[in-house]
This record gives C-alpha cells, structure tokens and sequence, in this order.
C-alpha cells in the first residue's frame, strides 16, 4: 500500500508544532513556531496575546506544507491537539472577544459571568476547530469538569439541571460535543488559501493535549505507567471506568472514547525550572558547551552524570510557580556545602521533580490497587539518557521512551487514522504508529538510596518547610 499521510498538530503553551505522518508513524517533516511571551495584565491574569495560537497555526501549516513533498491529495486528515484547562471567549462570528485565558489563569476555573459581546464559551480545541472548519463543535473530552457542565459518564453536557445551571453558561454559549476519533468539519476554502492545507480536508476530534500525548505514546494497557514531561508535569494510568471522587488522583477523559485516565498531582512550570536555571547559568557557559559540540542540558548531564543518587544532599522542591490561593510557596533548593557544583544543582533538579512526582503517582497507584511493570516517558525532559536513568533508579521499574518523542502529534494522528478507517480501531493504529526506541533498567543500590531519601527526609520536606515560607511570604510581601 502506498504511503497515506496526516497532518498532526500539537499546540502547546510555548509553541505550535506541526508534524506530517503517515500511516506507519513515521514522521514525514514536521515545523514549529514559538508563541509570544504570555500577557499579565494584572495579578493572576496568563494570556495569549493577540490571535497568537491561530496566527502561530498558520504559519506552521504553510512551514510544513512548503517541505512537503507528497502528493497533498494522498494526506487523510487533520488531528487537532491543544492546550487543555484553558478557557476561550468567542463573539458569535467565532473571532475573539477576549485573549485566550492560559491554564494559569485564575479566571480559567472561576464561575461563567455572562456578558452580551460573547457568542460562545470553549476551551481552546473548540476555537481552532471553528477557525480551520467554520464549525461551532468541539471534542467532548477536552471539556473539564471544574470548568464546563460535562457529564464524565456520558461524554455530553450534563442533563441534571441543577449541576448543569451551577456553572451559570447558557447552553447555547457552549459547542456541540463530539467523540475522539470522529470528524468534527472540514477545512474551508479561505483557510486553505491561507495555510497550504487541501481545502475540504477532514479536521478529527482528539482530546486534551495530555491525554493526546499518552494515546500517542501508547498508554493503552493497565499495567502501564506514564509520565508526560512538559511545563506541566503529570502522571498516569488508564482505567475503564469514571472514579467520581477519588482522594489521590483526578479522572481524566481519555482519547479514546468510553475509556479514562487517572491522573496524580502534578508539578507546575515542571521542565520550565530546567529552562530557568539554564537562564541563569550564564552566556559564557553556554558558549562554552557550543564550541565543544554540546547543548547546555547536555553539557550540564555531563557533570551531572557523575555526581552520586541523592546530590550529596542537596535537595530541591520544585514549586517555582505558587497556585494563586497559596502564594507564599516557593521553590527550594537546601542542603548546600563545598562539594556541590552546577552538575550537583542540575542533577538535584531533576531529582526533586522525580521525587515530588513519585510521592504523587505512589499515592494514585497505591489507592487504585495497581502496581504498573514499566513506565513509559514522553516529552523533552526523555531525551535525556540521564533523567530516563534517574526515573528508572527512583521509580524501580523499567523506563522507556519511543523514536518519536513528539507524542502528541502521533495521538493525533492515530484518531485522524482511526476515522478515516485507515485502521479498524485505536489498538490497531497503537499497535502500527508507536514504537519503543530503548529502556532503562533500575539500578537497585540507586533504587535503595533514593528510598531512603524519599522516606527519611524528602517526603516530608514540603510539609516541614509550609510554616517558614508563609513567615517569609508575610515578611515581604
């Protein structure tokens, strides 16, 4: 069979990613374009300045289109990924009536104020869906229970009135909810002018972007883990069912349709610190790891990769970004004496994020009952060979990571796959589109340091540090 190709997109906070795929999950080209830095208009506030998301796609679409060299006639269709918990204003043309609101703002979860000038409420898929098919319709499992009148057993918007009137949004404010792996609309004449794409060209509902990025990765079977990291850092299992009021982790709507995820805590601004401290390291350092061949994170693991589990003490709590009802947290990095160096610093980074995770995903684990054989790791941070290790040593399990780390992009096609019958079901275009690159093994005496740390001092560190930072909070603000 001749090659059939898929337009995946993966937009993001930072940037748009644009991948072109065919049937077999490799990666045809791909493009990319970074956002504008978010605006703060006052305290609170996170927002995409302008238009930025969709001028961001567009400009994408004509990168990707233009190094293509296939026959646009054989590309199937467009999955749609993007930013979930955000929140979207639309006038009743489906232009915007206000910035798009990021997953940090705090207006993102507070209660619907009607106003006359918006047409429509959604989260950011709705908006890019209407602006690529002239469609007011979205994928159902995008629509967050703490933001949206959704029925999590239903994958609709709820039918109880009184839950449903809680949120105040008028029904006609919201779009019309589709399953994963169904079309949502096609791509219009103007928007084909505009960006390359085939006019006419079947535009797929996905999910939320993490969700996405776990079917991508090939989180289909219970007994397997998954950690996305990404500026948020998240882990999950799948399930079958809704678990409406768990204590340790949240349901998430999964991309394939009638099935869950169950997600742990996460970390916010995760691998965001990584880009933090490579931003505070200095020019002359990084100018340094240039001239001899290496990126900065790779120069940095290569002093990090000899610095013992455990950094000699030095332990960090990555809350670099405070939720906005506990202001007075903070990041912490404490333990400092002679022997540390940057690789020291770096490797604590890491190791503090590993370790806030593990805590969140023993939780979930331990009150699901499971106990996953492997965990597989998707995102920016997994290229590392070091951090893979770092994981695998904590966790005490086999890590692995795909040849393709753009997972989201690859989630995305498989439900444009799954629609357009190129293959019968997610299973089978799980089983066809994602492949392992390598794994990890633990290293047990690693393993044992690391639970001694965990369980002597770092598990309770957070909760021993609360009354200092909210004095220091107070002290200075």
């Amino acid at each position: 069979m001749s090659d059939k190709f898929i337009v995946g997109v993966d937009s993001g906070s930072q940037s748009t990613k644009v991948f072109i795929i065919n049937q077999k999950g490799e990666v045809i080209c791909s493009a990319s374009e970074g956002l504008k830095p978010m605006m703060a208009r006052e305290p609170g506030y996170v927002e995409h300045p302008d238009d930025d998301l969709w001028d961001s796609l567009k400009i994408v679409f004509r990168k990707v289109m233009k190094e293509f060299k296939g026959d646009a006639k054989d590309i199937m269709g467009l999955g749609l990924c993007s930013i979930r918990c955000c929140r979207v204003f639309m006038k009743k043309d489906g232009t915007l009536a206000e910035p798009v609101m990021s997953w940090m703002d705090v207006r993102s979860y507070k209660k619907y104020e009607d106003q006359p000038e918006i047409g429509y409420t959604c989260p950011t898929s709705g908006y890019l869906t209407h602006r690529l098919t002239g469609e007011f319709k979205d994928t159902a499992a995008n629509a967050f229970q703490w933001q949206f009148p959704v029925d999590m057993d239903t994958w609709d918007w709820s039918k109880d009135d009184e839950y449903f009137n809680s949120f105040n949004i008028p029904k006609e404010k919201l779009l019309e909810l589709q399953m994963p792996g169904t079309i949502l609309g096609y791509v219009t004449e103007e928007v084909a002018k505009e960006t390359g794409l085939p006019v006419n060209l079947p535009v797929v509902a996905t999910a939320n972007d993490k969700a996405v990025e776990a079917l991508g990765s090939g989180l289909i079977e219970p007994n397997v883990g998954f950690i996305s990291l990404g500026t948020y850092i998240a882990s999950m299992v799948c399930g079958s069912k809704n678990e409406a009021a768990p204590s340790n982790f949240w349901t998430n709507l999964s991309c394939i349709p009638n099935k869950y995820l169950y997600e742990s805590n996460g970390i916010r601004r995760g691998m965001w610190l990584i880009s933090w401290y490579k931003g505070i390291i200095g020019e002359e350092y990084a100018a340094k790891a240039k001239s001899e061949g290496y990126s900065v994170e790779d120069y940095l693991a290569k002093e990090a990769v000899n610095v013992p589990a455990g950094s000699d003490g030095l332990l960090t709590i990555p809350d670099w970004l405070a939720p906005a009802d506990q202001l007075y947290r903070k990041g912490v990095i404490l333990g400092f004496d002679e022997r540390h160096t940057r690789g020291h610093i770096y490797r604590s980074l890491l190791e503090g994020i590993a370790l806030t995770l593990k805590n969140n995903y023993d939780a979930m684990i331990d009150e699901l009952g499971i106990k996953p054989e492997k965990i597989i790791i998707s995102g920016g941070g997994s290229n590392s060979d070091l951090y893979m290790q770092i994981f695998a040593d904590m966790y005490g399990v086999k890590t692995v990571r795909n040849e393709i780390n753009g997972a989201a992009a690859i989630g995305a096609a498989i439900c444009v796959a799954v629609a357009t019958g190129m293959y019968s079901s997610f299973d089978e275009a799980v089983k066809n589109m994602v492949k392992q690159k390598d794994e990890f093994i633990p290293n047990e005496e690693n393993h044992k340091i690391y639970n001694k740390i965990n369980s002597e001092a770092y598990r309770d560190l957070p909760k021993l540090m609360e009354e200092t930072l909210k004095t220091v909070y107070k002290a200075c603000n």
